[in-house]
C-alpha cells in the first residue's frame, strides 16, 4: 500500500516553506509532488523529499481540480483548525 497518495494533505517540516500545508498531487520513490493553489500551481508542483513532509490524513478526490480548488480544501481545513494525526 502506497503511504502518500495524491489528495491527501501534508504539512512542509523543512526548508523555507516550513508550516506550510500542501496537498499532494503524486508521488514516487522518495519524492512527493506538492501544490497549494498559489505559488505553487498544478502547472508548477513543488518537487520535495518525502521525509521532510508530515501527511495530514484527509483524503480529497482531486480528479479535474483546478487551482481554485486547492486553495478551498487548504482553507477549510484551516478555518476548522484541525491537527495532523
Amino acid at each position: 500500500m502506497e503511504r502518500y497518495k495524491a489528495g491527501m494533505l501534508a504539512r512542509s517540516l523543512a526548508g523555507h516553506d516550513e508550516g506550510q500545508i500542501y496537498v499532494i498531487i503524486e508521488s514516487e520513490a522518495s519524492y512527493i509532488y506538492l501544490v497549494n493553489g498559489k505559488n505553487r500551481t498544478l502547472d508548477r508542483p513543488k518537487k520535495k523529499k518525502a521525509k521532510h513532509v508530515r501527511l495530514i490524513r484527509e483524503e480529497h478526490d482531486i480528479a479535474g481540480i483546478n487551482d481554485a480548488g486547492i486553495r478551498k480544501i487548504i482553507k477549510e481545513f484551516v478555518k476548522e483548525g484541525k491537527q495532523e494525526e
